[in-house]
């Protein structure tokens, strides 16, 4: 049966996707592709993206092309040439990969850094052109019910919205994750400050076209080119000494530099570059098993939230909504049985990404002996090795996203 007939047959599901960021916008795309109708609840008053950079994967190519934005983000972004880790201590190289041609050809896309809002917009160009998907704004939800027909949202004003089934991609604190699952953040102690400086601020030596992960003990720095290199994004990640909260602030440059006593003078220099910073205390969660209940299910940072040490946030919530799109379409719109396949198709993978980012972040932040062990780890490894230790992470693509017993 065509999916015209199928559409002329009966009426297909609607869905009310709860939050408008990067996973919730695509999520909803995703699914206005798949023919269904899409309601989606941003609490925010004007849509858009706070924070600065981030990094692209070929995985999330992939994503993007299969959701129609890959075209308009290779537009805006950065292609990088190098991915390279500096220690921050003696300034030794401890690994430079090259990510050009060779790295293109073996995994079919880019690694590339791009502004958050820029990958935002080009995603909501092609939500703001689709009429299956309605967005509201200045809605804050205060609960979610379901029952045997449907689920019904409410947000702060008292206003109600009624659909078949609901999507959360609300973030760590999500309401959707309080309902479906109930568990507690695991706040890290990790406090990432990130902000963006002009080129002309950042030093000539440190004009790289590459992700540079500066490791020093308890701490990292990270700069790359934004916007044709007019830009640098500049995070800076340490263990805090205070008991922390979730959350996100102004931060001051005294205290960064109170963290960073222990690092060369020439990663130092960029601490005092930015003249304004914003501070996330970050949190994760433990992988669960289900994060599916009835007429709801998770996707990005409200299924699986992760800090930031493989740069695979954003990119997981783009496999999650490709997926979630394509188990959609391959159980003809029943939406239990898609919930259940996307589900088995992402509950190992995104647990293996929380997991390994932890160990990452461990290595990136190794001191006293573990540094000299760290140092060693890639000592010798050659271009090809370093694909085929990451081929798992990156060859994701649309044609093998859901699980093979589907």
């Amino acid at each position: 049966m065509h999916s015209s007939d199928r559409e002329s047959a009966r009426a297909l599901p609607s869905v009310i996707v709860a939050g408008a960021g990067i996973g919730g916008i695509a999520a909803a795309l995703a699914l206005a592709k798949q023919g269904l109708h899409v309601t989606v609840l941003e609490q925010a008053a004007e849509l858009g993206e706070i924070g600065a950079g981030l990094q692209l994967g070929p995985n999330a190519f992939a994503a993007l092309d299969a959701l129609g934005a890959g075209e308009r983000v290779r537009e805006l972004a950065v292609f990088t040439e190098r991915l390279v880790m500096m220690d921050a201590v003696d300034c030794g190289v401890v690994a430079s990969f090259d990510v050009g041609d060779a790295f293109r050809a073996r995994f079919n896309n880019p690694y590339a850094v791009i502004h958050r809002a820029d990958i935002h917009t080009a995603i909501l160009e092609q939500v703001r052109g689709n009429p299956l998907i309605e967005l509201v704004t200045s809605c804050r939800i205060e609960s979610i019910g379901q029952d045997e027909q449907g689920v019904t949202v409410t947000d702060s004003t008292g206003r109600a919205f009624r659909s078949g089934y609901l999507i959360g991609c609300d973030g760590v604190r999500s309401i959707a994750r309080e309902t479906v699952v109930g568990d507690g953040v695991r706040v890290s102690g990790h406090v990432v400050y990130r902000a963006v400086v002009p080129v002309a601020a950042m030093p000539e030596e440190l004009r790289m076209n590459a992700p540079v992960v500066w490791a020093g003990p308890n701490c990292h720095l990270v700069h790359y080119p934004l916007r044709g290199g007019e830009l640098y994004n500049l995070v800076v990640t340490f263990h805090s000494r205070e008991q922390e909260t979730w959350g996100v602030t102004e931060g001051s440059q005294e205290e960064v530099l109170s963290y960073f006593t222990g690092i060369a003078e020439l990663p130092r220099k960029l601490l005092s570059l930015p003249s304004s910073w914003r501070r996330w205390s970050t949190a994760d969660r433990e992988p669960v098993d289900s994060w599916t209940r009835g007429r709801i299910t998770l996707l990005g940072d409200a299924a699986h939230p992760m800090m930031q040490y493989l740069a695979q946030g954003a990119c997981m919530a783009l496999e999650d909504a490709v997926t979630l799109g394509e188990a959609v379409r391959h159980c003809e719109y029943d939406m239990q049985a898609a919930f259940a396949l996307y589900q088995r198709s992402r509950i190992a993978r995104t647990a293996r990404v929380v997991l390994s980012v932890r160990e990452m972040g461990r290595l990136y932040h190794a001191a006293g002996v573990e540094r000299l062990v760290r140092n060693e780890l890639w000592k010798g490894r050659s271009a090809a090795g370093f694909y085929e230790a990451l081929a798992w992470l990156y060859d994701w693509n649309v044609a093998n996203c859901l699980a093979k017993d589907a």
